[in-house]
């Protein structure tokens, strides 16, 4: 009786992993091409004090890479992951045979010669009793260089090395974000500000769209820009104050604090009175008094 793996013979098997191979080698390719395609449109530029304007710089390159990734109809970070890891494997340093997600992981290591060198040397694997790289061997291989470190930017490197995985650095920055002083220092970076306002203003589009798909006389009405934007931003108002109230359930508010509520709870009414007013007349205009209370005057 022949070998079976799974449903298929041994000899069927080996054909599947040969053909499987050839998949991998494929999308690999891809892969890289894609990265060098990023990198040709944006080249990745050296961090530091060379590069004072560096806020600036990113602007662009974060809109040019955004519109790349709208055109080929892909994620941007995928884009951006695939320009990462290029730019860490030279193609005279790619390895053939070895995966794309290989490279991707070993791509953490951060000195080029190392690196480099690492990915020439795979370590014996005892299953298949050849020297082959393995996701787990690649994991195991990186996980080595993560030691105690002593400098700030060791540790800020260490960190990133973890947080490559975009589920792990969601966890962490939103872990973080909940720091007071961390959330504070963090806006004062212009990129990272321009970044959490993108994603607001996502945030409020998408919210329009689940208001488009829960509200049965939105089909009949003309789909506005505008009026889609006003439904967004009134249920990303909702979900906002339903998301961070309970988190605010032991907290002791001062009298200062009770205060900046309370003005900014009468221009949140003073806000919903005009709006309800402007659907029923059809006049959205503003009063000076109502205009001086929605700017904190």
């Amino acid at each position: 009786m022949p070998t079976m793996i799974g449903h298929v013979t041994q000899e069927r098997y080996d054909q599947i992993v040969t053909r499987g191979r050839e998949l991998v080698e494929f999308q690999t390719c891809s892969q890289f091409q894609l990265g060098d395609l990023a990198l040709e449109l944006e080249p990745i530029q050296p961090h530091g004090g060379a590069h004072p304007n560096q806020g600036e710089a990113l602007f662009g390159v974060l809109e040019s890479l955004q519109l790349f990734a709208d055109d080929l109809a892909i994620p941007v970070k995928t884009l951006e992951t695939h320009r990462w890891v290029a730019s860490r494997w030279p193609a005279q340093h790619r390895q053939a045979g070895v995966p794309y997600y290989i490279h991707k992981t070993l791509a953490s290591i951060r000195d080029d010669e190392e690196r480099w060198a690492r990915i020439a040397n795979p370590p014996l694997d005892n299953r298949a009793g050849t020297r082959r790289w393995t996701d787990t061997a690649a994991k195991q291989a990186v996980d080595q260089k993560l030691v105690n470190t002593a400098s700030v930017q060791q540790k800020v490197e260490r960190i990133h090395d973890l947080a490559r995985d975009e589920e792990v650095a969601v966890r962490v920055a939103t872990d973080l974000l909940r720091r007071p002083q961390v959330a504070d220092r963090s806006m004062r970076d212009d990129l990272a500000k321009h970044m959490v306002n993108r994603a607001q203003v996502e945030h409020a589009q998408q919210a329009g769209q689940v208001a488009r798909q829960r509200t049965p006389a939105l089909p009949r009405i003309e789909r506005s820009r505008d009026f889609l934007d006003l439904i967004g931003a009134c249920s990303l108002f909702v979900a906002s104050v339903g998301r961070i109230l309970p988190g605010l359930r032991d907290h002791q508010f001062t009298g200062d604090e009770r205060a900046a509520v309370a003005r900014n709870v009468a221009r949140v009414r003073a806000t919903a009175d005009w709006l309800e007013a402007a659907i029923e007349s059809g006049d959205v205009s503003l009063d000076e008094s109502l205009a001086r209370l929605l700017r904190g005057e």
